[in-house]
């Protein structure tokens, strides 16, 4: 029996630094271990804080449990046997004070962090930003560029160390949830309401995005891709998205476009409505006297 309880304190053991190894080694692979953003190295940076307070007390753990179960067992004659012995106050002391303090430390750590990381909070930065409204579908996503007058389909490009407003809302579709893993975290998009996050991509490059709430038969194929350029292939591209033979995204095309598909191609869109996104939001809400005046 004795033998049996160490064996399985010590696989429990074997298993987490395992487990723990093969995460660190493999955070490149890992797109939330390897952020190109502000936001997403700042998320990345709480995570491990969080993760190295927590294992202040889940390793002592597990040295405490290897001590007791090779120490107090019946074929160990040194163990020293105090029959009278129920209660230490200092001990006691320890063994709340200690996790609790941690507890405290954490619960700091995310209230300070939460504000700091409002999805709301603009991103503090010389570069002007640019305003991306997102609208999510059954089962693709729709990009507007309300300031460049143009739009796409699970393909949204945005200049590098420029920070990008994210307006989003969803059109006849369960909740979806909007993420770009490397560059920060995921912001919901419902039909009716308008949400939003503030993103900043801090170098070129190829960005995988994704819906991580489950909505439907679709919902493993709606991802799409975030390209982050240069400012002047950013405004190349925009000029060649205007001037291409594309149609334009007015809201019959829209109601079209939101017809549930899958494994949709990227599409671009010349031109688009003006408010077209507002237009989308507000499609929900009935007229009442609160609107007799708008």
């Amino acid at each position: 029996m004795k033998t049996l309880s160490k064996g399985i304190i010590v696989i429990f053991i074997f298993i987490d630094v395992i487990l723990f190894g093969k995460i660190l080694l493999a955070g490149k692979n890992i797109q939330v271990l390897n952020p190109k953003g502000i936001i997403a190295l700042q998320e990345r940076d709480v995570a491990f804080v969080a993760l190295f307070l927590m294992l202040l007390i889940i390793i002592p753990v597990f040295i405490w449990a290897f001590y007791v179960g090779t120490t107090y067992h019946e074929g160990n004659k040194w163990a020293k046997y105090t029959p009278e012995w129920d209660h230490s106050t200092k001990l006691q002391i320890f063994i709340w004070a200690f996790p609790i303090s941690i507890i405290c430390l954490l619960c700091v750590l995310n209230w300070v962090t939460a504000h700091k990381l409002d999805p709301s909070v603009a991103i503090a930065s010389t570069n002007k930003p640019i305003t991306i409204q997102v609208v999510a579908t059954r089962w693709k996503w729709v990009f507007i560029y309300p300031q460049q007058k143009i739009a796409t389909v699970n393909l949204v490009e945005f200049p590098e160390n420029t920070p990008v407003h994210f307006e989003l809302s969803a059109s006849d579709t369960p909740m979806n949830s909007f993420w770009i893993p490397q560059l920060g975290g995921q912001i919901y998009a419902m039909s009716g309401m308008s949400t939003q996050t503030h993103l900043m991509a801090d170098s070129v490059g190829s960005y995988r995005g994704e819906n991580t709430e489950i909505n439907g038969a679709g919902y493993a194929e709606m991802t799409f891709t975030a390209q982050s350029v240069t400012q002047n292939d950013f405004n190349n591209w925009v000029t060649s998205v205007k001037q291409s033979s594309n149609p334009v995204l007015n809201l019959d095309t829209f109601n079209k476009l939101a017809q549930p598909s899958q494994d949709n191609p990227v599409t671009y869109y010349s031109s688009t409505q003006d408010n077209l996104f507002t237009t989308i939001v507000t499609k929900y809400l009935a007229p009442g006297k609160g609107m007799e005046g708008m």
